[in-house]
């Protein structure tokens, strides 16, 4: 999606992207999200639906589908900011929090990206210790556990470090490959399953059914800060439904049969959603043939999630003030999840638990964002680059001290209110056994209260794009930011 020739290292960092450079195309998107969710943990989250949640088979689609419409339609929306502005997400924060308050939004984020980057990194590690196994008989221990989130950690700084023309050729190799394979798992999965024990299973409450849609859709609500970062190469006259469209699709098209595979798993394998290792079950319900190549593609697709996400935290990074190329920017999270995976490998006694807790918790800090830079996007159709860039006194977005006092207490307040609803393992707001806590719809009290607050507050002047600023084309029907 930029300029610069096929398997360059992308060099462009914070800067706007220049109009005659905007050479992407909308539907290089699909692709991007499709590669985002190629993850065997969606098998294992699909399985805890019906382990955990007590969900039958047609709760489980219900999920399975308005988890990713939901999230997913998220993502696309934001991105719309991406083609506005030419800039990575966290940059066209400045404008909506200011300069200095920026940092307290984009440090949490940031942090948030940790725990991501280390889940991906620890099942990829799992799943090279599985083809391991299943291969050569190789059992684990501390010393392959060691080797193997190594390399899965340096293939990935190697990837998100090379930018993105080498993310878009890798997700579209990926995509075809992991189709290929899913539908030949998925045969075998419907040859191969009890599927009067399937539909025999109880139906679980609603409140069980959408406090898993919000467990599914808060991987999808981890990316929205990102999608910006993924649309700052397409021209201003690209089409925002389509975008909204390619994203929601590209998602969904992978969300919704692993997560029903993986609840189909769980009725031959119960423990399956209890496991401590989230990847060895593979190797146990499916024929060697069939694991192996399905294990290695899907480490591809891991490897691909883990550099789109550094590829993104590099960029936050840089918006913190550490004035590094946006490729080495990308090792201080390599070396974090390096460290935290060996610590969840080797420590911790339960990865499902810790997961799910984590996705919880990640969702509830994004939405505060999410509804503050939402509703900023109702008003703002430009944004002024040079303002983006200068971070001093003399900058549009420097407001008062550095700080957008309404972006500001929006954020702090809903931020406080999500986690009064949120119960995790080690967590529990005092407000997580009311109907908004049961149905885990913290996250979702997060961007209500955030959005809500924002609206009504008076807006900070001169937060426009100076006069002259391209304009946007006219917004498609039924889309609206």
């Amino acid at each position: 999606m930029s300029a610069e020739p096929d398997g360059a290292i992308e060099t462009r960092g914070l800067e706007p992207v220049p109009d005659d450079e905007r050479t992407g195309r909308v539907r290089e998107l699909f692709p991007t999200w499709v590669a985002a969710n190629i993850s065997v943990l969606l098998l294992t989250m699909g399985a805890g639906l019906v382990v955990f949640n007590g969900l039958n088979f047609w709760q489980v689609l219900v999920v399975a589908v308005a988890a990713p419409v939901l999230s997913y339609g998220i993502v696309g929306l934001i991105s719309i900011a991406g083609k506005r502005g030419g800039s990575p997400g966290m940059a066209l924060s400045r404008a909506v929090f200011g300069q200095r308050g920026n940092l307290f939004p984009g440090s949490l984020i940031w942090v948030a990206r940790w725990g991501w980057e280390t889940i991906n990194a620890v099942t990829g590690a799992y799943a090279v210790l599985t083809v391991l196994r299943l291969l050569f008989d190789v059992e684990s221990s501390t010393p392959l556990i060691v080797v193997t989130l190594l390399a899965f950690v340096s293939a990935t700084f190697l990837v998100s470090g090379l930018g993105i023309n080498a993310l878009r050729v890798c997700s579209t190799w990926s995509t075809y490959l992991f189709g290929a394979f899913s539908v030949l798992v998925l045969v075998y999965l419907v040859a191969d399953t009890d599927w009067s024990a399937v539909f025999a299973q109880p139906a679980g409450s609603n409140a069980m059914m959408i406090a898993g849609i919000g467990t599914i859709a808060a991987g999808g609500i981890s990316w929205v800060p990102s999608g910006p970062d993924f649309t700052r190469y397409l021209p201003r006259t690209a089409s925002s439904k389509a975008m909204v469209g390619s994203t929601v699709g590209g998602a969904g098209i992978v969300v919704l049969p692993m997560v029903l595979m993986g609840a189909v798993m769980a009725v031959a394998t119960p423990d399956l959603a209890s496991a401590s290792d989230p990847v060895a079950f593979i190797g146990e319900i499916l024929p060697l043939w069939i694991a192996v190549p399905y294990l290695l593609i899907a480490l591809v697709g891991m490897l691909l999630i883990n550099s789109m996400s550094m590829y993104s935290a590099g960029f936050t990074a840089q918006t913190l003030g550490i004035t590094v190329p946006r490729a080495w920017a990308v090792s201080v999270n390599a070396v974090i999840s390096l460290v935290f995976g060996f610590l969840l490998m080797v420590v911790a006694t339960s990865f499902i638990g810790s997961f799910v807790s984590f996705l919880t918790l990640l969702a509830v800090a994004f939405s505060a964002w999410i509804g503050v830079f939402g509703v900023d996007m109702l008003h703002r159709r430009a944004y002024d680059a040079g303002a983006l860039m200068d971070t001093g006194r003399t900058s549009a977005y420097w407001y008062r001290g550095g700080f957008a006092w309404q972006a500001m207490a929006s954020w702090g307040v809903a931020l406080a209110a999500g986690l009064l609803f949120t119960k995790v393992d080690w967590f529990a707001g005092p407000l997580a056994s009311s109907w908004i806590g049961r149905h885990g719809l913290g996250w979702a009290a997060t961007i209500v209260v955030a959005a809500a607050l924002y609206a009504v507050l008076p807006r900070t002047k001169g937060a426009d794009a100076p006069a002259g600023a391209p304009a946007e084309e006219a917004a498609p029907a039924g889309i609206s930011i």
